[in-house]
């Protein structure tokens, strides 16, 4: 019996700078008026979201955390910038994202960018995770 083997030699796993690419594309393609209303939220790529992040979600494992969205959502008090008020961000988090996409073949890595971008977006638009889980639940529910 013959066996295959596959050369990885030139193979990397896709690297910070991909997943920023990546997001770059979602946001490009955001449908009016969305990109409007999002273009002044910055994405920021990162391994791993920070420790204390993790400890104030109660995570004890940093591949539980994909995405965060940080900053004062449109429809929060406080939603006009004030002098000295950072902007919106939302930070994706590599090593989550390849973890995920390792284990579900069912979508591709940019699906799943996307994805999360668009949920943490969803925070910027004044989306709780309820409200946005009950929206994917009747998008997965209403045929195309």
């Amino acid at each position: 019996m013959a066996v295959t083997t596959t050369d990885w030699s030139g193979s990397y796993a896709p690297t910070l700078d991909d997943i920023e690419a990546l997001a770059s594309a979602a946001l490009r393609d955001l449908p009016e008026p969305f990109a409007s209303l999002a273009a002044d939220v910055t994405c920021s790529v990162a391994e791993f979201a920070e420790d204390d992040v993790l400890q104030g979600f109660g995570m004890d494992s940093p591949f539980e955390l994909m995405g965060l969205f940080s900053g004062v959502g449109m429809t929060e008090d406080g939603a006009v910038p004030q002098t000295g008020q950072l902007p919106n961000t939302v930070y994706l988090y590599r090593r989550a994202i390849l973890d995920y996409w390792a284990e579900h073949d069912d979508n591709t890595l940019g699906e799943i960018v996307t994805h999360v971008l668009i949920h943490e977006l969803g925070h910027h638009f004044g989306f709780s995770d309820e409200d946005m889980e009950a929206i994917e639940a009747q998008a997965d529910h209403d045929p195309a």
